[in-house]
């Protein structure tokens, strides 16, 4: 993979970021804080890619990557209709667990969550989905965009934070435990090139 270039981001904070709810599939709006760190995203990512009108943009379609998408271009100065959505990129479906915080999952779902510590790369909450099936789907996201692994130009990406995590870790061919090590920063900016991973601070 040395020849894709990817700007990445995650979503900004979002009001149930701050409350410590599970999110998935769900939405919930930005805060005003995540308004300010979205703004930040594009002005830095202008600074790296000199305005980057040109440059394709790929964003999953969830509600809160598409206002981080459509900020990040307001700070960029480009039009927001050049923005393009893929469901591949969407987050880790987390079923039931969905809209609630680890209280109420130990409450609905007793053990469920210990369970998961054990095995958390195969665990499936209920009616949701395992990280190993979000890795074949960003896998398949992979070859879809980038066929034989090539790429001419950059791609700016707005993914979420398990999302970013399962991206990051097949571009530089992390093992399981690693990749489920990763952070998850609000406030980044992660080029990936030449088959390394740079981390940009949005705030420098």
């Amino acid at each position: 993979m040395k020849n894709i270039e990817i700007y990445l981001v995650r979503h900004g904070e979002t009001e149930w970021n701050r409350a410590g709810r599970m999110q998935g599939t769900q939405d919930s709006p930005l805060t005003e804080k995540g308004q300010q760190q979205t703004l930040k995203m594009g002005e830095c990512l202008a600074r790296l890619l000199n305005g980057a009108g040109e440059i394709p943009m790929l964003s999953s379609p969830l509600g809160r990557t598409r206002q981080t998408a459509a900020n990040i271009c307001q700070a960029m100065g480009r039009d927001f209709q050049t923005c393009q959505f893929d469901d591949l990129l969407r987050e880790i479906d987390l079923g039931d667990w969905e809209g609630l915080n680890f209280a109420e999952i130990d409450q609905r779902f007793p053990g469920e969550r210990a369970a998961r510590d054990r095995d958390k790369w195969n665990y499936t909450a209920h009616s949701g989905e395992s990280y190993k099936l979000m890795e074949d789907r960003i896998r398949q996201w992979f070859l879809n965009w980038f066929p034989g692994a090539i790429s001419t130009k950059p791609l700016i990406v707005i993914s979420h934070g398990g999302t970013g995590r399962i991206l990051r870790g097949l571009y530089t061919g992390l093992g399981q435990a690693e990749t489920l090590t990763l952070d998850q920063p609000q406030d980044v900016v992660f080029r990936l090139s030449d088959g390394e991973i740079e981390r940009i601070n949005v705030n420098d």
